[in-house]
């Protein structure tokens, strides 16, 4: 770190309840509902089981956002499963949270989201054939540069940013659930019987269905990831979940019975963008609307979790587990820049070979892992420190719930339908001890990372950042 910085900075509260509500909500509501129906749908094999998995998923999603509020409401800082690993179990385990969240969960998640806007966003132009992959990645691309531009600029940009899109994505699905109404009212109902005819019971297509739904709902943690910038965390950090994803949970089983009444299962299925393949069926003429909405849904999904990840980086270089220059934030416009841009870079190399199927799979196998982990680190605090001052508490049967669910989560796939994907996720979240033991334990190559880290700091106009408590 350089000495010649006398004046250390901190990163500013700035979101209060509308905001936290904004980046859950708008996070979760953005581009799985509008990809993932039809792969819930062809993995679990019928429409009831299908509706089954969206509001399972939804439940998991909310009892695993109330075991992290109280989390974050005993330890109040930025940087979520990072932060609390470290924390409870130490530096060793933390620095494998840290090393595969930067370089695989984070970048994972944001080049699938950039990929799904890009497919709708494109898709007007080719309305009778499917987009070539060139021109899908580029426009991905660009949704990553607008993005980490606007998070660099400034984080009430960033928020605006979330809010609006909140609002227009919210606009979108409503059309989808009243036009679904409308076609129910009228009796042309797609799937009218047999609801469950042809359910698949595979452990490991069960815990793909959920994969896929549970994408739909990632960002139900993303508030764990900011708290230092939350306003009265111990008051808005369980509030914004108890608000957001009930709401979520609802107007994705809404949307899901449109979709099912509009389409046959079958149609659902093969489509590649299935909000176009309802509004062509239900507006007509006016289809392509769907296709923008779902853009811009998938654009205000891609802002949060890219507001999020960057934290994550930021807090890990702050604890020492990553470059210094990483835990610094711009002397002026207080955001993380350093981490931003590493994010951004890592998220383009993600995207570069990666498809939208393969690449949430394997978000979801590694993310569930580690949740498991850091819940285990809550059933710990419960039990072996029970004098914390906790604002905010839990059931403890609520967390011992979603772990059972992690661990499903993570097994049933590999039980029921090994595939050797799984061991090289295994095998890279195992081979950050190659980095841990010479980089973090042992502190080799100081002087050249001292010295570029000096460079950057000039470079980049940033200075080391002091916790926001």
């Amino acid at each position: 770190m350089a000495e010649t910085e006398t004046e250390r900075i901190q990163l500013k509260r700035e979101l209060g309840l509308v905001s936290a509500v904004s980046l859950v909500a708008g996070t979760m509501i953005g581009s799985g509902i509008f990809m993932s129906p039809q792969f819930v749908l062809s993995y679990i094999g019928s429409p009831g089981a299908s509706l089954i998995i969206w509001a399972l998923s939804g439940l998991v999603a909310m009892l695993g956002a109330l075991s992290y509020a109280e989390l974050g409401t005993i330890i109040k800082e930025s940087g979520g499963d990072f932060i609390y690993i470290l924390r409870i179990y130490g530096q060793f385990p933390a620095f494998f949270v840290a090393f595969t969240f930067l370089l695989v969960v984070k970048p994972a998640s944001i080049a699938a989201i950039s990929l799904s806007f890009a497919e709708y966003a494109v898709a007007p132009f080719y309305q009778d054939c499917s987009p070539p992959q060139l021109i899908v990645k580029c426009a991905a691309v660009a949704a990553i540069m607008v993005v980490a531009m606007a998070n660099i600029l400034n984080v009430r940009l960033a928020m605006r940013i979330q809010v609006v899109f909140l609002v227009a994505k919210l606009f979108a699905l409503m059309v989808i659930v009243i036009g679904g109404i409308v076609i129910i009212a009228q009796g042309n109902v797609a799937v009218q019987q047999h609801a469950f005819d042809g359910t698949n019971l595979g452990l490991s297509s069960i815990g793909m269905a959920f994969y896929q739904g549970l994408w739909s709902f990632a960002g139900w943690y993303n508030l764990n990831y900011v708290t230092e910038e939350l306003k009265r965390p111990e008051v808005n950090l369980p509030r914004a979940v108890i608000i957001a994803i009930p709401m979520v949970t609802m107007l994705y089983l809404l949307v899901n019975v449109s979709y099912l009444a509009v389409m046959t299962p079958r149609e659902l299925m093969s489509s590649n963008a299935v909000a176009v393949t309802w509004g062509n069926k239900v507006l007509g003429s006016w289809g392509w609307v769907m296709s923008i909405a779902a853009a811009l849904s998938a654009f205000g999904s891609l802002n949060g979790t890219f507001f999020s990840g960057g934290r994550v980086c930021f807090v890990a270089a702050r604890e020492g587990h990553m470059p210094d220059i990483l835990s610094m934030a711009h002397v002026n416009r207080l955001t993380p820049s350093p981490a931003l841009i590493f994010t951004t870079a890592i998220s383009l190399l993600v995207l570069i070979p990666g498809d939208f199927q393969s690449i949430v799979n394997f978000f979801s196998f590694t993310a569930w892992f580690f949740y498991a982990i850091t819940l285990s680190g809550l059933l710990y605090l419960k039990i072996k420190k029970p004098e914390l001052p906790r604002p905010y508490r839990v059931p403890i049967v609520i967390p011992i719930l979603v772990i059972i669910a992690a661990i499903f989560l993570v097994l049933a796939p590999i039980i029921d339908n090994p595939a050797i994907e799984y061991l090289y996720v295994t095998l890279f979240i195992f081979s950050g001890v190659l980095v841990y033991v010479p980089f973090i334990h042992f502190k080799l190559c100081p002087g050249l990372l001292e010295k570029v880290t000096v460079f950057l700091q000039i470079f980049l106009e940033v200075a080391p950042a002091d916790k926001n408590l």
